[in-house]
């Protein structure tokens, strides 16, 4: 495999990148790759001043102390169209070996996940596009994503693509693993918790109807009509009798009271 004797910086550019703690999930892509123009078609589009930022890329005499000249390359947008010319390359029969020496070596991590034991990882990214999202590393058991080293967090997703693990497996079918059989079984005191017990209760909500009720009897005090599907029957307002007042009779709801007259002897 290639990758063997990219362990040890050659005074190159690509050689003093690769081996930086923050890039050790990066491989090294071969000169010869880099200047085959097929390989970078498209590529002068997405990122500004291309051939100037390709040149300090293929720099064979690139000072380690002091980096780059400002006038001469952007740092940034160096390791950003490297990384772009990395994702392409890694989809490659080459560029998987060179991953998959990585990938046995350990160099991406395990999977944090208990039952898949231990199970080596491979870097993904969650989008194709340069700055949208960091990388993340995919477990083949579990086939799910998880964060990365701490020293690699930083990593651009898009050094690495969407495609990369399934692409790798497809390669490379005898290293893909057998789904975990063991799952974690919540328990209280040894017994397992019933399914309803795990679902969260439902929100409340408010009291619609009480809401529309308080206001169907404003409104049809002001004589406005308003029709809600969710209203209950409102009970009907009834006038109580009317009384008339006379002398007989005390302003009283239901059958009048008659006076008693008494004559004093």
């Amino acid at each position: 495999m290639s990758y063997n004797q990219t362990d040890t910086p050659d005074g190159t550019w690509i050689g003093w990148f690769v081996n930086l703690q923050v890039n050790r999930f990066l491989c090294r892509v071969p000169q010869e790759y880099i200047e085959d123009k097929f390989n970078l078609t498209g590529l002068e589009l997405l990122v500004p001043s291309f051939h100037q930022t390709l040149d300090a890329i293929l720099d064979l005499e690139f000072d380690t102390e002091y980096g780059f000249n400002p006038m001469d390359a952007d740092p940034e947008l160096t390791a950003q169209l490297y990384g772009l010319i990395h994702a392409r390359y890694i989809l490659s029969m080459r560029g998987i070996d060179d991953m998959c020496f990585k990938y046995q070596r350990g160099d991406f991590g395990i999977c944090p996940r208990i039952y898949c034991d231990g199970q080596l990882v491979l870097p993904v990214g969650l989008s194709d596009n340069i700055g949208e999202s960091h990388v993340k590393v995919y477990c083949p058991r579990c086939r799910d994503v998880y964060q990365p080293h701490a020293r690699c967090a930083l990593l651009d997703g898009a050094m690495f693509g969407t495609s990369f693990p399934h692409m790798f497996f497809m390669q490379l079918p005898h290293l893909l693993p057998e789904p975990p059989i063991q799952k974690y079984t919540p328990r209280i005191h040894g017994f397992k918790l019933h399914k309803t017990a795990m679902v969260p209760p439902e929100r409340s909500e408010p009291d619609i109807n009480n809401a529309n009720s308080t206001d169907s009897v404003n409104n049809n005090n002001s004589n406005t009509n308003i029709s809600s599907s969710k209203s209950v029957p409102l009970i009907p307002m009834v006038s109580p009798p009317a009384v008339k007042v006379t002398q007989s009779s005390s302003p009283t709801i239901g059958p009048p009271m008659h006076r008693f007259n008494f004559t004093i002897n």
